[in-house]
């Protein structure tokens, strides 16, 4: 399960993606003060595009990630199966999220870190929904059985967005269950970020 991703990109640039894709965004807070960060981890705030108003435009805002659940629990992700998610969608905007593997090297006492990226992409979207909690608007990430590309390393991801699906997630009317899908194989790129790389082959199941 994810619980740490990053985003270093500008919050202008990403604007003007948004104004390429004819996806109307506004800034109802002002632009968001996002510094770029390789950790953005769970009770830290980040941006976000929620749906306004019902529609399928969309709303630039900082929010918190999590929300408290039952007994104080914090919910960073929540399973988008057998869900009705009809409403309070929103985007995650990230460069990229993280995944952890016990450490090849049995000495390590750290897990192994693996960064995967959009393949020709600087930036890219990752389906989430907000709810309003006593701490204030909070949003957590979707997630659902692994695809080809991540399942080596977790049987469970969050979901990438591609592109075109972006203002489909945005509107509520569109089923969830015609965005919420893995990516083509080979679209996401991972990196290790922290650890002994494995034998060839290792982690392939």
């Amino acid at each position: 399960m994810c619980n740490d991703y990053r985003l270093e990109v500008d919050i202008a640039s990403i604007a003007e993606d948004f104004d390429d894709l004819k996806i109307k965004i506004e800034m109802p807070e002002g632009a968001p003060n996002v510094p770029a960060r390789e950790d953005v981890r769970i009770t830290d705030m980040g941006p976000i595009v929620k749906a306004s108003d019902g529609s399928a435009m969309g709303e630039l805002v900082n929010r918190r990630w999590i929300w408290p659940g039952q007994g104080g629990k914090p919910v960073y992700n929540v399973r988008s199966e057998g869900r009705d998610l009809g409403s309070q969608r929103c985007l995650v905007l990230c460069d990229g999220f993280y995944e952890f593997t016990d450490p090849t090297d049995k000495t390590q006492k750290r897990l192994d870190k693996w960064l995967f990226t959009m393949k020709d992409h600087r930036w890219f979207c990752m389906a989430g929904i907000w709810r309003d909690a006593h701490v204030g608007e909070a949003f957590s990430l979707l997630t659902m059985d692994a695809g080809p590309d991540i399942a080596p390393y977790h049987h469970r991801q969050i979901i990438p967005l591609p592109r075109d699906q972006w203002a489909a997630w945005l509107d509520p009317r569109v089923p969830a269950a015609d965005v919420l899908k893995w990516l083509p194989e080979g679209s996401l790129e991972v990196t290790q970020v922290y650890g002994k790389p494995p034998a060839q082959g290792a982690l392939a199941l």
